[in-house]
């Protein structure tokens, strides 16, 4: 027969089963907004059965019920979710940092408006058309020099904020390997506390969130692959192990990880900043620097008017212009057609405003430095001091009073062929090599294709920032709904666990009832 007491055994394990599930479920509600969190079961299974004592066979039909009891608590968790989650995270980090660096770029270029570029190039051109109106007028040659000033601390500046955006994304390399080495870590220490924790027979289950959550985190910014394995978790970054074990396998620097890019590092948050720099934000500055240089030192086609009287020793076709005004003044009978080295070349060409002898212009833009670009570009401190060397003139006569060559200062020639370099087309890519956005054309022209490649990027990555958002959403989504909290769920389970842990105290206060009347009411009849 069965044991008096066993019924009391039974009612026990059942009320600490029930317990525990009623403290898991409080402890799903608890973590519901937590992130990362992944809700806990409590997995019930009957107890052993026993059989009744007998001395060849049970005394008692079938096997005798032990009541329930829980073997684990275990996190519910879909590794293929997880693995969907980081492949989707790492492009949307990518395309993230490119869409920002665009923003960017966007606001350096500042394009289309009144305060851009462009708008300081218009303006130079027009203070050229204004003193081609009047040559010799001071002002006009001042209005020039400030135009002329302003469009080089444009580009100055244009390329002082490229220089920075480059340094901004180099120091965010910097902090985001360490950010790398730190989860690493943090990773390694979690799997060996996990190893430790679950070597007991224990689930370690919200240290196991933790280690996601660094996961999820780094996978945005590197491309990384995990496995699992009896000393927990292996990560890596392409075919570079990252975390072995309990072991950090190895540490990233900005130099590796740009030794990576486009191997072991082929996405993320690094992979893009990396891209960016030296692809998006290089390739912008070399346009800057290609237009800067193009305008004032590229091979450019002129026709001269007839009757300028061309510098000693200017050659024209295959004409070498030398000697007397008259031997240097272009006829109509010449070939007009002259290949000059930029704003700078044509400048050489015209003549000064000076009362002496005629002189003719120097170079208008020079360099601050080794080559000239966009950062080195100034007006050269001979003109910025004395407006008077600008060249407008490209006429000369011979002064009768003392025989001295002079300008004619009311000659505007120069001033309108340089005016109309606005409109001539230059060549920006004479080698082909496809580096710049266009090949041929004017300044103009140039600077609104650069302009309207920066904005088809710029919707481009923002189109694909925009699709990786919402593919990580409904992986996550769909993480959620197989690890998230869901409080309805949670309510219902409450009251399911309560009403069994008060059925089981109910049991057990029958069978205290029963013994008592066994133990205190029996076998007293005739006392």
């Amino acid at each position: 027969m069965r044991s008096t007491f066993s019924g009391i055994e039974i009612s026990k394990r059942a009320l600490f089963t029930q317990q525990e599930a009623l403290n898991t479920t409080g402890h799903n509600v608890a973590n519901a907004n937590t992130r990362g969190y992944s809700r806990q079961v409590v997995n019930m299974v009957a107890a052993k059965p026993t059989e009744a004592l007998g001395l060849q066979r049970s005394t008692v039909p079938g096997q005798m019920g032990q009541g329930v009891e829980f073997t684990s608590i275990t996190r519910v968790r879909e590794n293929f979710l997880d693995s969907q989650f980081y492949n989707e995270n790492k492009s949307s980090g990518e395309w993230n940092i490119r869409q920002d660096t665009l923003d960017k770029l966007e606001a350096i270029i500042n394009e289309p408006s009144d305060t851009g570029v462009r708008q300081v190039i218009q303006n130079f051109w027009n203070a050229w058309q204004e003193l081609s109106k009047a040559p010799d007028n001071l002002t006009a040659r001042a209005v020039v020099k400030e135009s002329a000033l302003a469009m080089a601390d444009a580009f100055n500046h244009t390329s002082k904020q490229l220089s920075d955006l480059t340094s901004d994304l180099t120091d965010n390399i910097r902090v985001k390997s360490t950010y790398i080495n730190s989860t690493t870590q943090q990773v390694a220490a979690l799997n060996n506390e996990i190893y430790r924790i679950e070597g007991f027979g224990n689930n370690a289950n919200d240290l196991r969130d933790q280690r996601n959550v660094l996961l999820d985190d780094l996978s945005k910014t590197v491309n990384i692959t995990v496995q699992e394995d009896a000393n927990g978790y292996r990560v890596s970054m392409g075919g570079q192990v990252l975390v072995d074990g309990f072991n950090v396998a190895s540490t990233v620097t900005p130099e590796s990880l740009e030794g990576s890019f486009g191997g072991d590092l082929a996405s993320g948050e690094v992979y893009g900043m990396i891209y960016s720099r030296d692809k998006l934000v290089a390739s912008y500055r070399n346009e800057i620097d290609t237009m800067v240089k193009t305008m004032v030192e590229g091979d450019i086609k002129i026709t001269l008017p007839v009757g300028s009287v061309l510098p000693e020793g200017t050659v024209v076709g295959s004409k070498t212009f030398s000697g007397s005004i008259a031997d240097r003044t272009l006829q109509d009978t010449d070939t007009k057609e002259i290949t000059v080295k930029g704003f700078n070349g044509l400048h050489k060409l015209g003549y000064v405003l000076d009362n002496g002898k005629a002189a003719v212009g120097s170079d208008f833009f020079i360099s601050d430095g080794a080559t000239l670009s966009a950062a080195t570009l100034k007006v050269n401190p001979i003109i910025e001091n004395d407006v008077s060397k600008i060249a407008a003139s490209l006429r000369t006569y011979v002064d009768p009073a003392d025989n001295v060559e002079k300008v004619v200062r009311g000659n505007n020639d120069m001033s309108l062929l340089i005016a109309g370099l606005r409109d001539k087309p230059f060549s920006f890519d004479p080698t082909g090599s496809g580096a710049v956005v266009l090949k041929d054309g004017t300044i103009d022209e140039f600077f609104r294709a650069v302009v309207g490649q920066l904005g088809v990027q710029g919707q481009e990555a923002q189109r694909q920032a925009t699709n990786q958002q919402v593919l990580v959403e409904q992986v996550e989504a769909r993480r959620q709904s197989v690890s998230g909290v869901s409080m309805d769920e949670e309510m219902a389970n409450m009251i399911k666990f309560q009403h069994a842990y008060n059925a089981a105290a109910r049991a057990m206060t029958s069978y205290d009832e029963i013994l008592d009347k066994v133990i205190n009411s029996m076998g007293i009849v005739g006392r």
